[in-house]
């Protein structure tokens, strides 16, 4: 398989990660207007929270693949700004891994932590590819910043592809509401039932 089939392979993955963050602000910020969307919330949260930090731990294993096979495979140098992206994104594999299978939400924060930062750096290396000028004596003159390597569909770049990773995530483990390992009492709600 070669590099440009792989690269539109992760911006079609980018593409879906995009949408559910859609749907979700839509469902979440309609919600509080309509009742219709609020059912339709509630039945989406329902559906995917018992399973969101295994998604989210998924999300986080394909975008550590793909930044290793740009890297490893595909031998586009990562600049400074990915490698500080990889530095919150390859932490999540484990931490939600091991948070997914123990049934814990106990490391929500310190994922949401590395998320966020993440987020943040995908969005400032974004106005680096769009405005070179903005590139501080922080980024390698030899492999700098503004670099863009990928370019699918017209606008995602690697950068683009990492922060729709990083905002899947922060959708995934705000929602995630593991099932307890032993079953529950029939009768006794659920914590999105309870008042």
């Amino acid at each position: 398989m070669d590099t440009s089939t792989v690269t539109l392979f992760f911006a079609l993955l980018a593409l879906v990660a995009q949408a559910a963050v859609v749907v979700a602000l839509v469902l979440a910020l309609g919600s509080r207007s309509s009742a219709t969307l609020r059912r339709a919330r509630d039945r989406a949260v329902a559906e995917v929270a018992p399973q969101a930090l295994g998604l989210a731990t998924v999300v986080a294993a394909v975008c550590t693949s793909g930044s290793l096979y740009l890297s490893e495979v595909a031998h586009f140098p990562p600049c400074r700004l990915c490698w500080y992206q990889r530095g919150a994104m390859y932490p999540l594999v484990l931490i939600l891994g091991v948070s997914a299978v123990a049934r814990s939400r106990r490391a929500r924060p310190v994922a949401l932590a590395l998320a966020g930062i993440g987020a943040l750096i995908s969005s400032y290396h974004l106005l680096v590819e769009r405005y070179p000028d903005l590139e501080t004596s922080a980024c390698d003159p030899a492999n700098p910043c503004s670099i863009v390597w990928v370019e699918e569909l017209g606008y995602l770049t690697i950068p683009t592809m990492a922060l729709s990773g990083f905002a899947l995530i922060i959708v995934l483990v705000a929602i995630a509401r593991p099932t307890p390992a032993t079953a529950r009492p029939a009768g006794t709600p659920t914590a999105l039932e309870a008042p």
